[in-house]
């Protein structure tokens, strides 16, 4: 990923927030990271597009965010849709997940992942793009 310059602040916020991830978000890294899902690369908590996005792997243009309950809350949603239509404007796909479907079923969560992953990096025009197959938020139940 091209480095862009990054306001301190951010680049402070997002160290933080990898010291202090939840249960979720561990559960998740530990099978992100060190390329261990099919080879793909990801990065946590990175600041894209003036944002903190959970996780990132910059080859495929793919993030992943893991919401809690305070998402379903007032304006949190909302502000989900605007993220995400701006992470989209950048040429990125994005995928959420409820901490609870980590938590509770990591193996299909992992699978949305590699099927999104090889979607985007297919660029095979006939095919659909993720968002238009299914929601940007998944409930695995």
């Amino acid at each position: 990923m091209p480095h862009t310059p990054i306001p301190p602040a951010n680049r402070r916020n997002a160290k933080a927030m990898r010291r202090v991830m939840t249960d979720a978000e561990l559960r998740l890294w530990n099978e992100l990271r060190a390329h261990r899902l099919m080879g793909l690369g990801f990065r946590r908590q990175v600041p894209i597009a003036g944002y903190i996005v959970d996780f990132a792997c910059s080859a495929k243009k793919l993030i992943v965010e893991v919401d809690g309950s305070q998402h379903a809350e007032d304006g949190g949603a909302s502000a989900d849709a605007v993220r995400t239509r701006r992470l989209e404007q950048d040429g990125w796909t994005v995928l959420r997940f409820w901490n609870d479907d980590v938590l509770r079923d990591i193996d299909n969560v992992c699978q949305h992942i590699v099927i999104s992953a090889s979607l985007a990096g297919a660029g095979d025009a006939a095919m659909p793009a993720p968002s238009a197959m299914r929601p940007n938020r998944r409930s695995l139940s």
